[in-house]
């Protein structure tokens, strides 16, 4: 079998036959008039703008997006029918605070990328330091934290203190200048009551030597975590992020949908899960609408979309400005296209709340995310709202990875076999034969396996710790 039909309404099938050149890409099943809807995953993907033959290539020549502006949406709820599952368990760090860690790492936390350096080289000196549980030590430079105003100033402060309370970390530095406005007296005011055995501030110019004062306290966190110790955790403590890059035409066939069977399994067991990428919800949002538990958690979500479109138009930019130049390379033609397959990544579960950019997690279940499509930038607020590590599917493939494990699941397995040095999972037998079933319940395995530390992913094999903060106003 060379095509195969999503719905059985869809009057377009995807070419799976791999090493064409069209591999991934649609064509059309039937003739589709000028005007009429392309339909793909049973819902239309967009408009024909000429005539398409039956057995033509469907792609950027022949169809556009119907998607607008803001729009009024209406609450039409459909339940999900997911069955609980008895909890299974994972082999996790018990923070003092509740939370439970995959990984007992030290994190160099810098408020201003003025101390990106300083925070580097005290990383590489705290290497031969490291002893007992204490499995590295990491710093997350970014380029903010200085010369910003209002939201954007809150914003970085939102996410850096999420990161400095994530579990992952056994222990944080948050290192200072002294003279940006992202000053430390604001970072704790916003981090609360905090164990301050386990966090650590610095303020750079109160120091003759900065560097020997931060590997003092960075002794001090090790010292604490270092006595930690792996003890059973039930999988309703763990929490994974949703997001997907670099994505083809297959991603919505095999490696999303194995991620939202994966997601259904651990909500069934009383876990949660975090979908972002807001943008990449356009022309698939009302699936998720429909699965809001309740109007005020469907008027939350219609708040977001609608918020983010604003935000296109309010930098003069239509909201379909997507796919990206590789997505459409790999055989997605529109913003609807791209965003069905995307969402599949949520399962079927229902939506339990959504999290403003930088908000912790507090509901267990599926939980959306205030946050643009960006890998960075979306992976890291994952991070920051508190996933344990990130389900990163692709079907191009990409090296970068989160200050979480960042497990890449490839679309397709010519990618797989290609980028091993980059690829966690392939989940391309789905196309030739493998059950979803089988598959989940391997994949499943696989996550907990990570979560106990048994297996490290590419990006920590490789040393890989990206972070990226979302930025929307005016630089000083």
């Amino acid at each position: 079998m060379d095509f195969i039909k999503l719905h059985e309404n869809d009057n377009v099938a995807v070419n799976i036959k791999p090493g064409d050149p069209d591999f991934g890409h649609k064509t059309a099943l039937a003739d589709i008039p000028p005007g009429e809807n392309v339909i793909k995953y049973g819902y239309p993907i967009g408009l024909a703008i000429m005539t398409i033959k039956s057995g033509e290539k469907v792609h950027i020549h022949n169809i556009k997006t119907k998607l607008a502006g803001e729009l009024e949406y209406t609450y039409n709820p459909k339940p999900s029918k997911l069955a609980p599952r008895e909890p299974g368990i994972f082999m996790g760090f018990k923070r003092a605070n509740g939370k439970v860690g995959i990984r007992n790492e030290i994190w160099i936390i810098p408020t201003v990328g003025c101390v990106n350096g300083t925070a580097a080289s005290v990383v590489r000196k705290a290497e031969a330091m490291l002893y007992g549980s204490v499995q590295g030590c990491y710093a997350f430079p970014h380029p903010l934290g200085c010369s910003q105003l209002a939201d954007d100033h809150e914003t970085t402060k939102k996410a850096l203190c999420g990161l400095v309370k994530h579990p992952n970390a056994g222990g944080a530095l948050v290192l200072g200048l002294g003279c940006e406005n992202n000053c430390m007296d604001g970072m704790m005011e916003m981090l609360g009551d905090v164990d301050r055995n386990r966090v650590k501030f610095l303020v750079c110019q109160d120091h003759e030597d900065e560097e020997a004062a931060a590997l003092a306290l960075i002794g001090e966190l090790i010292k604490a975590a270092a006595a930690d110790k792996r003890e059973p955790v039930p999988t309703s403590e763990l929490v994974i992020g949703l997001k997907c890059g670099g994505s083809d035409g297959l991603s919505g066939i095999t490696a999303n949908p194995l991620t939202g069977a994966f997601s259904d399994i651990l909500i069934a067991e009383g876990g949660s899960a975090i979908l972002t990428e807001v943008p990449e919800m356009f022309g698939a949002e009302t699936i998720l609408m429909d699965r809001c538990v309740n109007e005020e958690i469907f008027n939350k979500t219609v708040a977001m979309i609608n918020g983010f479109k604003a935000y296109y138009a309010n930098h003069g930019l239509p909201v379909y400005e997507n796919p990206s130049p590789g997505n459409k390379d790999g055989g997605i033609s529109t913003l609807e296209d791209k965003s069905l397959g995307c969402t599949q990544k949520a399962g079927t579960a229902d939506v339990v709340d959504v999290l403003p950019y930088g908000a912790a997690l507090t509901v267990k279940g599926l939980n959306l995310l205030e946050s643009p499509g960006n890998d960075l930038v979306a992976a890291t607020a994952l991070a920051a709202s508190g996933a344990h590590l990130v389900l990163f599917t692709t079907g191009r493939g990409t090296p970068f990875g989160s200050p979480v494990p960042t497990v890449k699941i490839s679309s397709n397995t010519p990618l797989y076999d290609k980028k091993r040095n980059w690829i966690d999972f392939d989940a391309g037998p789905l196309i030739s034969g493998e059950t979803m079933e089988i598959m989940a319940e391997r994949f499943y395995k696989y996550v907990i396996r990570l979560a106990n530390g048994e297996e490290q992913t590419k990006t920590e094999q490789n040393g890989i710790r990206d972070m990226a903060i979302f930025k929307n106003g005016v630089t000083l």
